[in-house]
């Protein structure tokens, strides 16, 4: 099966996934989201595979969800869309499809070594975090930055990765850290030089793909079911509607307007001007 925004090929034993949307970084639009979660469970399915590698194209694993706005075609599909923007209850419904399908990531038996490199931010640290294992080029950039005008992750895997302080510290102030600190911290269990960051990633999956795939679905299940009786599932669901909830603060509104009149990219410096990073570095 052909792709549009993912490559994929295997050799001995180990499935690689390639997201390929570089002009975007990586930006995870529907279509994306699509493709990587069909390619996985193909490659869970294949008795050829033990195990997956996820890295990324260009200058970025991912700079996050793609979050451009779309023109609407009429008046009244603005109005719609207007509405459902609006009602608290619809935005639920539709921040739960977010967990769900990163779960599913999660919940394959066959284990996911992500190669992050680059920016991984906002939907990137989401999709990085339901990856069995990171390991990160030294000068990644990772963070959530939309906790300053946007909501919240709609997953919440931060406490279990990195702990509670610093799990605040990442969505109390949208900043973010470099790859060799995220290793410190318990985001990545390692980190490279950008120009090993492959060879570490294929060293690592050929390791594993010695092991015979029940063995590895065995051990990676007992470990993913422990973190469940720690509430790991439930609470992703709750920072779905955490999201949703906040979605409703001024300045998420506010944002939201920027960005449909101004655009995506003035509505964003306006965002982080006032830290002096990302965008704001520049203000």
């Amino acid at each position: 099966m052909g792709y549009d925004f993912i490559e994929y090929e295997t050799s001995d034993g180990v499935g690689r996934i390639t997201l390929d949307r570089p002009e975007k970084l990586n930006a995870l639009n529907q279509q994306l989201q699509d493709e990587l979660i069909e390619c996985a469970l193909r490659a869970d399915d294949d008795p050829e595979v033990r195990v997956m590698t996820l890295r990324a194209n260009g200058r970025a694993f991912s700079a996050g969800y793609d979050i451009t706005p779309s023109a609407p075609s009429t008046p009244e599909e603005a109005e719609r869309a207007r509405e459902r923007r609006e009602n608290i209850r619809w935005d639920m419904h539709r921040m739960k499809q977010t967990p769900a399908r990163w779960n599913t990531l999660l919940n394959l038996d066959k284990p996911i070594i992500a190669g992050v490199h680059g920016y991984c931010l906002a939907g990137g640290t989401d999709l990085a975090m339901h990856c069995d294992i990171v390991i990160a080029a030294d000068d990644a950039q990772i963070g959530f930055p939309p906790v300053r005008s946007m909501g919240g992750p709609p997953t919440h895997m931060w406490t279990y990765m990195v702990g509670p302080q610093w799990a605040k510290w990442f969505l109390l102030t949208g900043e973010s850290v470099s790859g060799a600190k995220a290793a410190e911290l318990g985001f990545a269990l390692k980190s490279v030089p950008r120009e090993e960051l492959d060879e570490e990633v294929e060293a690592l999956a050929g390791t594993m793909a010695k092991i015979p795939w029940e063995l590895l679905a065995a051990n990676k299940g007992i470990v993913n079911k422990a973190m469940d009786l720690m509430g790991r599932n439930m609470l992703q669901f709750l920072a779905a509607e955490t999201d949703a909830v906040a979605h409703q603060a001024p300045i998420v509104k506010e944002f939201t307007r920027r960005s449909h009149t101004e655009g995506l990219k003035s509505a964003l410096d306006w965002r982080d001007r006032p830290f002096r990073d990302y965008r704001g570095r520049e203000g």
